[in-house]
């Protein structure tokens, strides 16, 4: 039934959308990072008999196992972030296994949440290797997406933890593809990525997973992990991501990379411009390939921006298939801004025009609507500088605004130093009806290349209203 008075129906093309299944495909397993097991299993929280809603993943390497976390900055934290945070501040930046269910976010459930959050944390921290020595009473982070303000069946999730052995676990495609599909929600596929590189002639591996349809607009921070070089400022941040690598990466610079990394991937998307209050990425590093190196920022600084520009890249893999799976997307679009005073500045002006129900209502209808682009980026205040103190101001004399297709065909500027230009509406409309096409804002003030920014988003369709119409339903 639609949802739509059916004297709009007659004058409205609502466009199919299209089919994403091809985004996910088998990977080698030759690719996926050593000293890893994993699977899912449907442990009875989602209502569909079967469908994977848990995910256990484990390092088995007998190296210490570091890891790194971005959380949401939600006032509303939900109990998973809570405990996550708390276990990683306690660890030293140190952890050998992530659960996580799906179903129920377990968010704004009071005591009977955080009680929750820690019995998924036991079981799990149970299916470690004794073997191992540790000096940590708890080792297990834990993630969970779903409907907020419902508890969690959680007699139902300790007996799938604790139903996970060597027989269900694994570390061959399959195994990693099962906890991917135990990662969803609205994702209408699996999130999976593999790949290696090198570091000082040693190959090392690199895989994960995230999950994302809705509620996205990101802006996470490091975890309140402390170090004695002195710490990280906290930033800002459902996206729920877990990524895993066999080098050895020592406890600050694997945070270091991770929060420089989720700035430039997670934090530079968009759907629906809702931040969850569930928002995870984490990282753990095993060191099975690492031949006894450590990559360390201070130690190796050449090494180590490699592996930051690796995790990078990854990341921005990663997250750019969240919003091609947007809830209702029909548009994969890339929203560049140039020319900025800063990076922050591009960032959040590219941010701005992401999150626009303007902007993304015209995509929709394939519309080259550069006004509404414009007035975007001009209602973004600057920073102010900090030679002066003065916040500079966009001088739209200099701006210009460019329409560029994914094909390899001309682009097509509609707006060059401030001047409308005759612009061929046939070609504006070819353009935007392609699935993949970006959005270049230059602002003409001077800034290098580091006050360039990218932020990837979506249009706004009916079906994404359909969607979260009825969610809870």
């Amino acid at each position: 039934m639609s949802f739509l008075p059916k004297r709009l129906m007659s004058s409205i093309t609502i466009k199919p959308t299209p089919s994403k299944a091809h985004h996910h495909y088998p990977l080698p397993s030759s690719s996926f990072p050593a000293g890893f097991v994993l699977g899912g299993v449907h442990a009875g929280v989602k209502k569909k008999a079967g469908v994977p809603d848990l995910a256990v993943i484990l390092s088995t390497s007998e190296r210490p196992t570091t890891a790194a976390a971005c959380f949401t900055r939600n006032a509303f934290k939900a109990a998973p972030v809570l405990v996550s945070n708390e276990i990683l501040k306690k660890n030293g930046g140190y952890a050998r296994a992530v659960v996580v269910n799906s179903g129920c976010a377990n968010a704004v459930t009071g005591k009977q949440g955080m009680d929750d959050a820690w019995a998924m944390v036991e079981a799990t921290d149970g299916l470690l290797s004794k073997s191992s020595k540790s000096e940590f009473e708890h080792e297990t982070l834990v993630m969970s997406t779903g409907v907020i303000g419902q508890n969690l069946p959680i007699s139902k999730i300790v007996a799938g933890i604790k139903s996970q052995s060597s027989a269900t676990l694994g570390s061959d495609f399959s195994a990693w593809e099962r906890a991917a599909q135990a990662f969803m929600t609205t994702d209408t596929f699996p999130k999976l990525r593999s790949r290696t590189f090198t570091i000082g002639g040693v190959e090392y591996r690199m895989a994960g997973m995230d999950k994302g349809a809705g509620m996205i607009h990101p802006d996470m921070g490091p975890a309140g992990t402390t170090f004695s070089s002195g710490g990280f400022k906290q930033l800002h941040a459902t996206l729920l991501g877990c990524i895993m690598t066999d080098a050895a990466v020592s406890p600050k610079s694997l945070q270091s990379a991770l929060t420089y990394a989720v700035d430039r991937s997670f934090n530079s998307i968009s759907v629906d411009g809702d931040m969850s209050t569930n928002d995870s990425i984490y990282v753990l590093a095993n060191g099975a390939a690492s031949n006894g190196v450590v990559i360390d920022e201070d130690m190796d600084k050449q090494g180590y921006e490699v592996f930051k520009k690796e995790l990078t890249d990854f990341a921005a893999d990663l997250a750019k298939l969240v919003v091609r799976d947007g809830e209702g997307a029909t548009k994969f679009v890339t929203v560049t801004v140039k020319g900025a005073p800063s990076y922050k500045d591009a960032h959040n002006i590219a941010s701005r025009i992401s999150t626009s129900a303007l902007v993304k209502t015209a995509l929709y209808g394939e519309d080259a609507n550069w006004g509404r682009i414009l007035a975007a980026t001009g209602s973004v205040p600057l920073l102010p500088s900090s030679s002066t103190g003065a916040a500079p101001v966009i001088d739209p004399t200099k701006v210009n605004v460019t329409f560029v297709p994914s094909d390899g065909t001309s682009a097509l500027p509609v707006l060059v130093n401030g001047e409308p230009e005759n612009v061929d509406e046939v070609r504006a409309k070819e353009i935007l009806s392609l699935e993949d096409f970006e959005v270049v804002v230059e602002l003409g003030m001077g800034g290098d290349a580091e006050a360039e920014a990218q932020y990837w988003t979506c249009d706004f369709s009916y079906e994404y209203v359909r969607i979260n119409g009825d969610y809870r339903s």
